[in-house]
């Protein structure tokens, strides 16, 4: 079954945002903080102490994701600073979703195997929200 999260983006202070997050929420980063110089194949220049991920559990079972919003994704601005974050259960849920809420969207991101081991795509669907839709097909490596 999917489980939706907000995903929050930044522009540049993702990290201190979540660590105070954090001690709000007393909550624990699940596998720690993914930068952007984890992924090189993905890294721009300047962009490598960056946050690539985060996701941080807070009490009653949810969880807050976040990243960087470097200036190599287009300009960050007000609108493209959250998206909702589906975590799949199965490939065919991943699919089914990605597809069903792109009905008169955009794709952004095509539904496609990703370097952290998932099924990754984004989409805005008709009324102008972005969907991030992942199954992980791996566990994402501990840094």
């Amino acid at each position: 079954m999917a489980h939706v999260s907000p995903y929050l983006n930044f522009n540049g202070t993702c990290e201190a945002a979540f660590n105070f997050y954090k001690s709000v929420f007393n909550g624990e980063f699940m596998n720690g903080i993914m930068r952007f110089s984890n992924m090189p194949e993905h890294c721009k220049p300047g962009d490598e102490n960056l946050v690539m991920h985060v996701a941080l559990t807070i009490p009653g079972g949810n969880t807050i994701m976040g990243s960087d919003f470097p200036d190599s994704m287009g300009e960050f601005k007000k609108g493209n600073d959250f998206s909702l974050a589906i975590s799949a259960g199965s490939e065919e849920e991943a699919r089914r979703l990605f597809d069903a809420l792109g009905a008169g969207g955009i794709v952004d991101m095509p539904l496609d195997k990703a370097p952290w081991g998932a099924l990754f795509g984004q989409l805005k669907d008709q009324y102008g929200i972005t969907w991030a839709v992942n199954y992980q097909y791996e566990p994402i490596p501990q840094h």
